[in-house]
């Protein structure tokens, strides 16, 4: 494919395209020249419910034809209904609409923020998690360890401590008196797949309580019935005082927000923090279509059944091939292959063969199809990984 064009007039922030994608239905895409291929990357975590689908399309169509924009000057009947539904998969609290999961993991960085400012001892610092990822906004950024990230953008944001994941005592250890909040994925995604302990989960938890800090977990990839589980950190039955969505809310189109727990929702005041965009009409559309087929169409459940058959079949094909699987990682339909060569030469081979993946860290092949994948898609895909990994 020529991406001259591409080339000339798109601002080089990501590597050149491999292919120029057109169109997509359910769990498959297809290029320019016609080409399909299964698509186990879902727009990084984002097409939870697939492309196209109906119920979805028609709710946007809808939606784009009444009302798209009215500004968050007045109260949108949509956003209002989108709120209602998400309280009601997270727990009592209230919700704050953005447009991306960069953006709710900085509306967590400012919740912290007030909290720490409330009383006389202003108190800043955030312990986050090495090898994790929460956007690339300067103050996401600042929260993100990564090296590859973070180089050509220093100075960052002050008031981040990195500590080792799911390693209670080192995040103890470094609590001090100017420490005001604790900020974790439940799966790091960007990370390389690995999945946080539930006695880790709850033992932040604990920390927070003892501490009087705020407990906040970022969603935004393991989120949306990708893990089995509604969130990601719900099978653990901790109970975080603020959560960052994003990615698959909006099924494809742009939509972030955090839930923040009673106690702490009333920190944001009239003139806080704002945004023009966030939880438009078309927008929580959207999410709430997504909403509505993730229920009727059973999708936790399905992502916990597939993703379990789904592990088991890679663990057997890791057998196949010791020298490069190191491991299997992840939950639900949100799996990982650990390798012992960097991905990108298998990712190039996967797409010759018509499978779409995406890489992360720690020589991470990551496998994230639609929730409404198909038994035998997922069989096609083994059937592909499998031929991949025999000519790599």
């Amino acid at each position: 494919m020529d991406f001259s064009r591409h080339q000339k007039f798109i601002v080089g922030n990501y590597a050149p395209p491999a292919l120029e994608i057109t169109r997509g239905k359910g769990s498959i895409l297809w290029d320019k020249n016609g080409k399909d291929y299964l698509d186990f990357a879902s727009g990084i975590a984002v097409t939870n419910v697939g492309h196209g689908h109906p119920h979805w399309v028609k709710c946007v169509q809808q939606q784009a034809s009444e009302l798209v924009h009215c500004s968050n000057l007045f109260s949108i009947p949509q956003q209002v209904s989108l709120a209602e539904r998400l309280v009601g998969e997270v727990g009592d609290g209230k919700i704050l609409f953005c447009n991306s999961g960069a953006e709710a993991n900085e509306a967590l960085i400012k919740l912290s923020r007030l909290f720490g400012n409330q009383g006389q001892d202003a108190r800043s610092k955030i312990l986050v998690a090495k090898n994790g990822f929460h956007g690339r906004t300067l103050g996401a950024l600042s929260a993100t360890e990564s090296f590859k990230y973070r180089k050509g953008f220093e100075p960052l944001l002050p008031g981040f401590v990195f500590c080792n994941y799911n390693d209670l005592q080192d995040f103890e250890k470094s609590i001090d008196d100017q420490t005001v909040a604790i900020l974790v994925e439940s799966i790091q995604g960007e990370g390389g797949l690995t999945v946080a302990r539930d006695d880790f989960l709850l033992g932040l938890e604990s920390l927070c309580n003892q501490h009087n800090l705020l407990f906040l977990i970022d969603e935004v990839q393991a989120g949306i019935a990708r893990t089995g589980n509604f969130l990601g950190y719900q099978q653990s039955g901790a109970k975080p005082h603020a959560v960052a969505l994003a990615k698959g809310l909006g099924g494809g189109f742009p939509i972030g927000a955090i839930w923040v727990n009673p106690e702490h929702a009333d920190l944001f005041t009239p003139g806080s923090h704002g945004t023009t965009y966030g939880g438009s009409p078309l927008a929580c559309a959207a999410a709430d279509a997504v909403l509505e087929i993730i229920k009727s169409e059973n999708l936790i459940e399905r992502a916990k059944t597939y993703g379990e058959k789904f592990k088991k079949s890679l663990e057997e094909l890791s057998k196949q091939f010791p020298e490069k699987i190191t491991s299997v990682k992840g939950r639900g339909l949100m799996l990982g292959l650990g390798l012992s060569f960097d991905p990108p030469p298998l990712i190039t081979t996967l797409h010759e063969l018509g499978l779409i993946t995406v890489g992360a860290a720690g020589q991470t092949l990551r496998l994230l199809p639609p929730l409404t994948v198909k038994k035998e898609e997922i069989e096609k895909a083994l059937s592909i990984l499998k031929s991949g990994l025999s000519q790599i």
